[in-house]
C-alpha cells in the first residue's frame, strides 16, 4: 500500500483556502461505499481498482474511491434543491502493481433546473489557485466535454444504441477503439453477440423480464453477487441486446468518429475542426456556441491565459461526467496524473435519485495535495 507522506500543515492550509472562501458547507462522507453503487456509476472495469469488502449480511461494499458520488448521496438525503458542498479524506485505489490511499480536497455544487451552474469560471479559478499554491509553475489547462461527443454522434445519424455505447466508452481509449474496430471489420452486425436470454428479456415488460431472470437463477442454482437486483441486472441486458441488434455504423462514420478522437489542440482551433467533421445539426451547433461562450468565462478567470489544449477523448476512470471536463496538469508529471481534475455530471443526481431531483445539475472538482506540492509529487 502506497501511503503518501505528511504534508506541511501550512502548505496543505494553503491548498484549503481557495476552496474554504467559497464558504461551501464540509462534510465527511462514509469510508465505505455500495458496490452495486459504485459499479452502476462508473462502469465494472473500475472493480479491479477498488478495494472490495464483504459485509456480514453478504452485501458487497468498497472504499470509497472518490467523493463525486457520496457527497451527492449526502446532498439528496439532506432534501435540499441546491447546495455547495467542500470535503477533504482519503481516497482507495488499486492498480496492477501498486495500492493507493491519497488525499483530495474537492468541492460539489448542486442545483436546481431553475439555477444551473453554468459559470465554469469559478470551479476552475479556485482550482488553479489551489493548484498553484503547491508551487508549481508549470500548470495548464485541459479541457474536454463528454456532452459535445454524444452531440457529435448525433449529428453522425448513429443508431440511438450505438450512440450510447460509444459514449460509455469515451473515458476508456482502449475500449473505445475495440468497439470503432469491431465496426470497422462488420458490414452488418444486426443480431451478432445476442444472447438467447439478453434477447428474450428484451421482448418482455420490464417486471416480467426481471421474473424470468430471477427464476433463471432459481433453476441454475445461481446467488447473485455485487448488491444489484434482478430489475437492474435485466436492464443491464436488455441495452445489451439493443446495442448488439443496431446497425454496424458505416466506414464513413468509423473513420468520422476516429477523426474527432484524434482533435486535440488550442480549444478555438480545436472545436473549429469538430465542426467541420459532421453536418451542422442543432445539437452539435449548439454545444459548439456554449464552449465559445464557455472559453471567453474560463479565459477571463484564468487571468487573460488561454486554456492549453483541448482534448476531444480526455481520459478518465468515472463515466459519471457527462459535459465539461477540466483537467489542471504539471508539465513535469504529464497529462496521466492530473493535479486536479473535475466537470459537470448534470445526469448524476437524477441516477441517484430515480429522477426525482426534478432536472437538478451539478459541477465539481479536486485537487490531490500530493500532486500539487512540489516536493512531495516532484
Amino acid at each position: 500500500m502506497i501511503q503518501e507522506p505528511p504534508f506541511p500543515a501550512d502548505r496543505l492550509e494553503a491548498l484549503r483556502a481557495p476552496f474554504r472562501e467559497t464558504g461551501a458547507i464540509w462534510v465527511q462522507p462514509p469510508v465505505l461505499q455500495p458496490l452495486s453503487l459504485v459499479l452502476d456509476l462508473a462502469g465494472e472495469a473500475l472493480r479491479s481498482r477498488l478495494f472490495v469488502l464483504q459485509a456480514a449480511a453478504g452485501q458487497e461494499v468498497c472504499l470509497r474511491p472518490d467523493f463525486t458520488t457520496p457527497v451527492a448521496r449526502l446532498h439528496l438525503a439532506s432534501g435540499a434543491t441546491g447546495g455547495n458542498y467542500a470535503y477533504e479524506g482519503l481516497v482507495f485505489r488499486a492498480s496492477e502493481d501498486e495500492a493507493e490511499e491519497v488525499l483530495q480536497i474537492g468541492i460539489e455544487r448542486f442545483a436546481a433546473a431553475s439555477d444551473r451552474p453554468a459559470r465554469a469560471g469559478p470551479p476552475v479559478r479556485h482550482r488553479r489557485r489551489a493548484a498553484k499554491a503547491g508551487g508549481r509553475g508549470d500548470l495548464s489547462l485541459r479541457l474536454g466535454d463528454a456532452g459535445l461527443f454524444g452531440a457529435f454522434l448525433d449529428a453522425l445519424g448513429l443508431h440511438p444504441a450505438q450512440a450510447s455505447r460509444l459514449t460509455r466508452r469515451v473515458g476508456r481509449p482502449s475500449r473505445l477503439a475495440a468497439e470503432l474496430e469491431r465496426n470497422g471489420q462488420a458490414e452488418d452486425r444486426s443480431g451478432a453477440g445476442e444472447g438467447v436470454l439478453s434477447g428474450r428479456l428484451a421482448a418482455l415488460p420490464p417486471g416480467e423480464a426481471s421474473a424470468l431472470l430471477e427464476e433463471v437463477w432459481t433453476l441454475a442454482g445461481i446467488t447473485p453477487v455485487g448488491g444489484r437486483t434482478a430489475t437492474e441486472i435485466a436492464a443491464r441486458l436488455v441495452t445489451r441486446s439493443d446495442a448488439s441488434r443496431a446497425p454496424a455504423l458505416s466506414p464513413g462514420q468509423v473513420e468520422a468518429v476516429r477523426a474527432y478522437l484524434s482533435v486535440s489542440g488550442p480549444p478555438r482551433a480545436a472545436l473549429a475542426q469538430i465542426s467541420g467533421l459532421a453536418s451542422p445539426a442543432a445539437a452539435l451547433r449548439a454545444h459548439l456556441a456554449d464552449w465559445e461562450r464557455r472559453l471567453d468565462r474560463i479565459e477571463a478567470a484564468s487571468a487573460g491565459a488561454a486554456p492549453a489544449v483541448f482534448d476531444a477523448a480526455p481520459p478518465g476512470d468515472f463515466a459519471y461526467y457527462d459535459g465539461l471536463v477540466i483537467e489542471i496538469v504539471s508539465e513535469a508529471l504529464g497529462p496521466a496524473r492530473p493535479v486536479a481534475v473535475g466537470g459537470r455530471y448534470d445526469s448524476l443526481p437524477a441516477r441517484l435519485s430515480g429522477g426525482s431531483n426534478g432536472g437538478g445539475s451539478a459541477l465539481g472538482g479536486m485537487i490531490r495535495p500530493g500532486r500539487a506540492l512540489v516536493e512531495v509529487g516532484q
